[in-house]
């Protein structure tokens, strides 16, 4: 049974940072690429970013660029997502994502596989 866990959501002041973390198990991890991807009430799901099995290009929302740094540990089985001068536009459930195979084919939102409850991040202005 594949778990998908995420964690490191809360609240930041804008221009402030966060760091989320995510663990999958139940499934061999550098079989797949990851993503990320958030919701805000109201919104339509985004595609934030997304990196491959080997970890050697990263893929990032025009939204993000420049701000977000998406990596992952295959060792522990762990992807995380760096966030740093958090907009309060950024203020969504993020959600970490299986990707259905090993790369992203270029995109932020491919096709995902599974996903987690999410975690909230809140950005005051």
């Amino acid at each position: 049974q594949v778990q998908v866990v995420e964690s490191g959501g809360g609240f930041v002041q804008a221009g402030g940072s966060r760091r989320l973390s995510c663990t999958a198990s139940g499934l061999t991890f550098d079989d797949y690429a990851m993503g990320w991807f958030r919701q805000a009430p109201g919104k339509e799901r985004e595609g934030v970013s997304c990196i491959p099995w080997t970890g050697s290009s990263t893929y990032y929302a025009d939204s993000v660029k420049g701000r977000f740094t998406i990596s992952r540990d295959n060792v522990k089985n762990t992807l995380y997502l760096q966030m740093n001068s958090l907009k309060p536009e950024d203020t969504a459930m993020y959600y970490c994502a299986v990707v259905g195979y090993k790369y992203c084919s270029g995109s932020t939102n491919p096709d995902y596989m599974y996903w987690g409850q999410g975690t909230q991040v809140t950005v005051s202005s």
